[in-house]
Formats: structure tokens, sequence, C-alpha cells
């Protein structure tokens, strides 16, 4: 059964093709099924989409990570919408688990995009009605979209598995750079612990070169959780970790949302004097390196949370009340 009925009304999941396995988790977590769905390539990469039953007055929720290669899963994601749309739809949400470009929220330099606004702008001429994403990169892309955009945070999941195999009394919340202050700040007021920060330095015009200048706060003898909102490259992150070890950190644990691991992160991670690297599953790629200090949380009771009270027009920031 792939419909959930409540008030008169319908429900219905999608899956695009680039991570249904989430989303086969937040239909199961919903306690239904996904929509059977036609999905192939033209010869040229167009992409043709066609659902295999009727959506007309059902309340749509259109799941797709922007996993690599992102424009294709974007792409998709935009004919979903429309086809929903055009099908008659009474609402079409949008639920990206990973927002994509959402690292290209504001101009740095003159002659730039800000292609964050446009991936909001798109999905609303594609016709969705309401944003669901996981940890966006700012919370002002929030204000990108005219229309609700339900901001969830992978936090309470985060922070508990880290504290169940860590004495809380030796841990050390760690921003690996001043623009993630405010997510350490959460996890510091979670889990009653002190906050470090390392200072650095990047390259503007070398992409990926970072050089870590100093760790502010106290971190020797203590147990260090670097967080963060995405791991891409794992270049910050690890050369973060080579800071803190400096300054006599007992140990590193890495605990970041969306694992998006692009070469040549897996062979700096296997490198790292990390001990632990840990990810939800908003990204297939979280899981891709196989490598054994990997551990992998799954965000769909979160996210399937935040569709069932959308849908029954409950309270969704009653969720935040766990941070």
């Amino acid at each position: 059964m792939s419909a959930l009925q409540g008030a008169g009304r319908r429900m219905l999941v999608f899956s695009g093709r680039a991570h249904p396995a989430l989303a086969g988790k937040i239909a199961a977590e919903l306690g239904t099924t996904l929509v059977p769905t036609q999905a192939r390539d033209f010869a040229n990469g167009e992409i043709y989409i066609r659902f295999e039953e009727s959506v007309r007055g059902a309340d749509c929720f259109l799941i797709q990570s922007h996993t690599a290669p992102i424009n294709k899963w974007i792409m998709e994601q935009l004919i979903m919408a429309d086809a929903l749309k055009r099908a008659s739809a009474r609402s079409v949400t949008v639920v990206m688990p990973f927002y994509g470009y959402a690292r290209q929220d504001k101009k740095h330099k003159g002659r730039e995009p800000i292609s964050a606004r446009l991936v909001a702008d798109l999905l609303s001429a594609a016709g969705a009605d309401r944003i669901v994403t996981v940890d966006l990169h700012t919370d002002q892309i929030a204000g990108f979209f005219d229309g609700p955009v339900d901001h969830l945070f992978a936090l309470p999941i985060l922070a508990d598995h880290v504290t169940a195999t860590v004495d809380r009394s030796l841990l050390t919340v760690v921003s690996p750079d001043a623009g993630r202050v405010r997510v350490a700040d959460r996890w510091c007021d979670r889990l009653g612990t002190p906050l470090a920060i390392v200072h650095k330095k990047r390259d503007k015009d070398v992409a990926h070169q970072v050089s870590v200048h100093e760790v502010v706060g106290e971190v020797e003898g203590r147990v260090c959780v670097l967080v963060d909102d995405m791991v891409d490259t794992a270049g910050t992150i690890c050369a973060a970790a080579d800071a803190l070890y400096g300054q006599g950190a007992l140990d590193v644990i890495v605990a970041a949302t969306h694992g998006i691991l692009s070469a040549p992160a897996a062979e700096r991670m296997r490198r790292s004097r990390v001990s632990r690297f840990v990810f939800t599953d908003t990204l297939p790629s979280a899981a891709a390196p196989g490598l054994d200090k990997v551990e992998i949380l799954s965000i769909a009771p979160v996210v399937a949370h935040a569709v069932r009270e959308i849908f029954e027009n409950g309270s969704v920031t009653s969720l935040l009340d766990e941070l």
C-alpha cells in the first residue's frame, strides 16, 4: 500500500534515483511504501519520469538527496515536482536531506552567483510548495524559498551516539573553523561540555587548500569531537584533527551530518589519526569508502517524524525541543 489516509486526505511518498535506500527507510518509518515510478534516461541524457498511480488530490512528498552527479539528481527532482503539479497533486513537499549548492549561499567576490538561491527558485518554479531539509550549511538559506522550509537537525542522533561510548566528562566539542561555532555551541548546550575552536585560513584562489594556525581552547588530555555539517574532501577536518593532536588531544572523533566524501577524502581519512568518523545516511557516499572507522547513523526517523507532522498539520518545531 503506497498511500496513507488521514482526515480525508491522502499521503503519497516518492523517491528519485539518487538515494532510494534512504527513501525506502523513510517510507517504512511512515508505515507505507514508495509510489512505483518509471524513471529512465534517453540516449542524449534527458530524464523521463512517469508515476504509475494517480496523485490527484494527494499530499505528495518527493525525496531526493543531492549526491553525485549532483546536477542530474537536482534536475530529476525538478522534473518529478513538475510532473506531480501537472497531475493535480494537492501539495508537493520536496524532501532534500542534503541541499545541493548550499555552500554557494553568498557572494565572496564580484561576478559570482548565489547558487543556493537559484536552487530554491527552481524548486518553486517546478511546483514545490514546501521544503524539508537537514542541517543546511547556513540558516539563511531557509529564507531563499518563499514557502515553508522545515530545517531539521541531526545533532541529537550524532550526540547521543558519541556520548554512548565516551565519558562525557572528558569531552570537548571543537569547531573546525569560525563558521561552525554556532553548531558547536548547540552541541555544548546539549552535552554541557567546553568549547574549542580551530582557527584556519583558506587560500581563496586555490580550492581545498587550508592552513591551520592555532587552537583556541583547552584540548590537552581531552577527547575532542570535531563537529561539522559536511565533510567533502576531508582536507579541513583532517587538518583540524592534526592541530588538536599537536596540542595534546587524547583522541579525536569527527561527527558530521553529510558525508559527501569526494576524492581524495577516503585516502585522507585512511591516513588521518582520527579514531572515528560518524555520519548520517543523508548521502549514499557516506558509506562508500569502506573504512573501518566510518560509522553511519540513519536520519530516516527524524525525516519521517517531520513528514508525519506536516501531513497531520502538527508541529515540526516540536522536533527542535530535543536540541
